[in-house]
Formats: structure tokens, sequence, C-alpha cells
């Protein structure tokens, strides 16, 4: 019999446990480190999905920020081809808008922009609108001040037009009751008295129907009272007339010629200088002597005073 069977047994048994743990904790690691591999190449998939998901967030919303940029600029272009008020306004502004369009390039085209970048591109862009918004405002108000200003132009217009016909119309009605008080102040001569006077040697006065004794005429007449007529000097044109119809004129008498207002340029043969007083009669008396001898037949007297004949007489001699 042998003892020792059973320990060398026992040492193969143990052998093969040993060996059958190594393999399992082997597997146990290779599974191990399989699922380490399969949950890394996960995690590094959800990280690369997350940026791409973030890229792309960015991409659009860059191209959002993008086209409300480009919509804003188009639609301020319309509105300065249509307007050239709001054209001439963007233009006078062109700095404050080129520093704006600046920013907003720098931000959208800057490389790896974040989406606080894009936010502010996206700010810019709102102000941008926003000014937009202001312009049109403001052009507004403007057309609507310039709209006020020519109808109250126009109103000025129409009032000073009124005004000057009104004042047209005041200046020919003051003229017409200027020229109808000019005309009613004219006097008129009545009573018209011409005598032929003969002077005596001894210096005493006759009178005579006789051409060849008459050596002046004595000429009178009333002045009618005038209430219209003011006060004051009045100059009367005397025209004397011969027989012939010739009117006498003498150096010494200061003859010459005057405008009448209905008979054009009249020769008149003296003149005198009348002191009248409003509303009363004023009787006229004057000598009239000529050089020539005076001849037979009808002698006329006519007066004119503030342009109109306002009396006449006559006086005939044999």
């Amino acid at each position: 019999m042998s003892t020792n069977y059973p320990s060398s047994v026992s040492t193969g048994g143990t052998s093969k446990n040993n060996k059958n743990n190594l393999v399992i904790t082997l597997v146990v690691i290779l599974i191990a480190s399989w699922a380490y591999f399969f949950y890394a190449r996960n995690e590094a998939n959800n990280v690369i999905a997350m940026k791409d998901a973030d890229i792309a967030s960015l991409d659009s919303t860059k191209n959002a920020v993008q086209k409300e940029y480009d919509d804003a600029m188009v639609r301020l272009e319309q509105m300065t081809a249509t307007n050239t008020s709001l054209d001439s306004l963007v233009k006078s502004r062109d700095e404050e808008l080129n520093q704006l369009k600046s920013k907003f390039k720098g931000l959208v085209n800057k490389q790896n922009a974040t989406a606080s970048d894009l936010n502010a591109a996206k700010k810019l862009v709102g102000d941008l609108n926003g000014k937009i918004d202001d312009y049109i405002k403001e052009i507004a108000r403007l057309q609507k001040e310039n709209k006020q200003l020519t109808t109250d132009k126009e109103n000025l217009t129409t009032e000073n037009k009124n005004l000057s016909t009104t004042l047209v119309t005041t200046e020919n009605a003051k003229k017409e009751a200027e020229n109808k008080v000019d005309v009613g102040s004219t006097l008129n001569a009545s009573s018209f008295n011409i005598v032929a006077i003969n002077e005596k040697s001894s210096g005493k006065e006759k009178s005579t129907a006789s051409s060849k004794r008459a050596d002046k005429l004595r000429i009178s007449f009333n002045l009618d009272a005038n209430r219209i007529s003011t006060s004051g000097t009045k100059q009367l044109y005397i025209v004397a007339k011969d027989p012939t119809g010739n009117t006498i004129k003498e150096q010494a008498l200061a003859s010459g010629s005057l405008s009448t207002r209905e008979e054009g340029q009249v020769q008149y043969t003296t003149k005198l200088d009348v002191d009248y007083k409003q509303g009363e009669t004023k009787y006229v008396s004057f000598d009239l002597r000529q050089t020539d001898k005076y001849a037979k037949g009808s002698y006329s007297i006519s007066v004119y005073q503030n342009g109109f004949k306002i009396g006449q007489g006559t006086a005939s001699l044999k």
C-alpha cells in the first residue's frame, strides 16, 4: 500500500484551480477593458456630438444674425433710394454708421466666434434697426415741420396778397378820395366885370367903350365861397385874348404856359397870387395893360386855378 497517493492528487487539483482563477481574472479584466473602451468611445462621441451641435448652433445663429444685418442694410438702401431727405440724413452720419458696420463685421467674421460675440453682433443689428427707425421718425418730423412751414408760407403769401390787394384798393380809394377833394377844392370865379379905362393926363380915370381911348382893362370877379378849399394863397392864371383870338402876351406881365387837366398846355397872359379864406367869398380886381393899342372887338378874359378853367368874362370895344 502506498500512503502518498492522496497528497499527489490534492496538489494537482490546486494547480488547476489557480489556472482557472487566472483565466477568469484575465477574462474579467478583458471584459472590463472592453467595457471601458466602449464607455470612453461613447463619451467621446457624446462630446463630439455636443461640440458639433454647438458649432451647428453657432453657425445657425451666425447665419441668422448675418441675415438680420443684410435685411437691415437692404431696408436702409431701399429707403434712401426713394427718399432724398433720408439719403442726405444718412450721408451726414456716415461715420456713425461705418463704426457700427465695422464692429459688426469684426464680431461676425471673427475666427471661432463665440455665442457672446454673436449676441453682441445681434445687439449691433438691433442698434442699426433702431437708428433706421430714428432716421425715419426724424425725417417724418422734418417733413411735417416742412409741410407746416410750406402751409405757413402759403398762408403768409395769401395774406400778403390780400393785404397788397387791400392796400391797392385802399390806395386807389385814397387817391380817388384825394382827387375828389382836390377837384372839389377848386375855386369858382363868377360875377365878371371887365371895363376899359381911359387915363387922363390929370391922373383921373374914366371908363370908356372906345378902343382908341382905352389904356387898360380893369377886370374884377368874385371867388365864390368853398368849404373844401383850405385857406391860403391861391395862384390864378389869367388868359386874355384879343378880338382875333390870340392870347395877349407881354414880357412885363410875365406871360407863360400852364398845364391844364382838360385842355393840355395853355398860354397865359399873367398870374395873380390871391389870399383866400376857406368858406368865404373873395373879391378880386386888377388892371391889365398891354403895349399895343386896343383894337375894336370882343376881349375875353379866362381864369384858371388848380388846372381847371374856373370862370370867364368878355368886354367889347368900339
